[in-house]
C-alpha cells in the first residue's frame, strides 16, 4: 500500500514497517528502489532489547535541514543498526509488526538468523 509521509511518522511510532521506496540519489550498480524494516516506537528502541540487540543510540541532534519540506521521514532501520532518511514520494508499505513481544519473536526467529547476504538481498528489492 502506497504511504504518505505523514501516514508513515504515524505507522512508526507504534510499528516496524517493511518498506520499499524510491532511492533519492541512484546508486551505480544497485536498483532504482531499496527496502527497508524500520520504526521509531520509542519504547521498542529504548528498552534494554532495543539497546543491544538493534545497537540503538539515541540521536544527539536534530538534521540541519526539516526532513517534512523534502517529503522524507527519517528513521531507525534495524538491519543498517542505524538512522536512515526515506523518500516517501514512492513509498509502500509491505507489512507491519507490532512494536512490542510480536517483534521480537520475528527478530528472533528470522532477522537474527539471516546473513549478512541475505539482508543484503532483502534491502536490495
Amino acid at each position: 500500500m502506497r504511504v504518505s509521509q505523514n501516514a508513515l511518522q504515524s505507522v512508526l511510532q507504534n510499528n516496524v514497517a517493511e518498506i520499499r521506496f524510491t532511492r533519492r540519489t541512484p546508486k551505480p550498480g544497485k536498483p532504482p528502489y531499496r527496502r527497508m524494516l524500520c520504526t521509531n516506537s520509542a519504547s521498542l528502541l529504548n528498552s534494554p532489547q532495543g539497546f543491544t540487540a538493534l545497537n540503538y543510540t539515541p540521536p544527539r541532534s536534530a538534521p540541519d535541514y526539516a526532513p517534512a519540506t523534502k517529503n522524507l521521514v527519517i528513521t531507525w532501520d534495524v538491519f543498517m543498526q542505524g538512522y536512515r532518511t526515506v523518500n516517501c514520494d514512492f513509498c509502500y508499505i509491505i507489512s507491519l509488526i507490532p512494536a512490542n513481544q510480536m517483534f521480537w519473536d520475528y527478530f528472533t526467529e528470522k532477522v537474527i538468523k539471516m546473513t549478512p547476504a541475505q539482508k543484503s538481498a532483502f534491502m536490495s528489492v
